[in-house]
């Protein structure tokens, strides 16, 4: 396999911002990435699987891998809702000679990037304007009122960040930010897309 200029890739933006949607398309076009499945509190949606999605773990169970040193970055994103990197899921990755992809928070992406220095591409996914934002949590209907609120206003702190990742891509057409992206790992990585965009 060819050796890979970096180890990592994070990918984080504001909740709603589309950075799921380009990982994905990231994914279908590269094969070099294994998507590190994060942790978390916050109960399943109605089509996520545990070990898929997330791994779910209760409030007891998070606090217990914390102290035994299990995550390689941690984060309370929300009151009462807590998210890490599984050290063991980042680790099984790298011995298997594949890139791991972090779809992680802004403060979570930043932990990552200082962990793994120059080994990582650290990428920002910005929404065109808090409004476009919100017209996209409203579109997705998983949220409540009250939680789009609280996700643009969260989101409005995250772009404060921007600037300490690597390179920032607007997502306003999708399709273009794709392109970007794949551009951005293709130059970064020194990889070709196996599926052409």
């Amino acid at each position: 396999m060819k050796q890979h200029q970096a180890s990592v890739l994070i990918v984080s933006a504001p909740s709603g911002s589309g950075k799921t949607t380009l990982t994905r398309a990231l994914q279908e076009r590269f094969d070099c990435f294994a998507f590190s499945v994060s942790a978390t509190t916050r109960p399943p949606r109605p089509h996520e699987q545990h070990g898929v999605h997330y791994f779910f773990l209760n409030a007891e169970e998070f606090v217990r891998y914390r102290e035994e040193g299990r995550f390689l970055e941690w984060e309370e994103v929300y009151p009462g809702r807590l998210y890490g990197t599984l050290r063991s899921e980042v680790e099984r990755m790298l011995a298997a000679g594949q890139v791991p992809m972090f779809d992680v928070d802004v403060k979570g992406g930043l932990r990552l990037k200082e962990t793994f220095g120059a080994g990582a591409l650290a990428v920002f996914i910005r929404p065109p304007s808090l409004d476009a934002l919100r017209e996209r949590l409203l579109r997705r209907a998983s949220d409540s009122p009250e939680d789009i609120e609280r996700r643009l206003a969260k989101a409005s702190e995250e772009m404060a960040y921007e600037g300490q990742f690597d390179h920032v891509i607007v997502n306003d057409v999708l399709p273009e930010a794709i392109e970007a992206l794949c551009a951005l790992v293709s130059a970064h990585l020194g990889v070709q897309p196996v599926k052409s965009l």
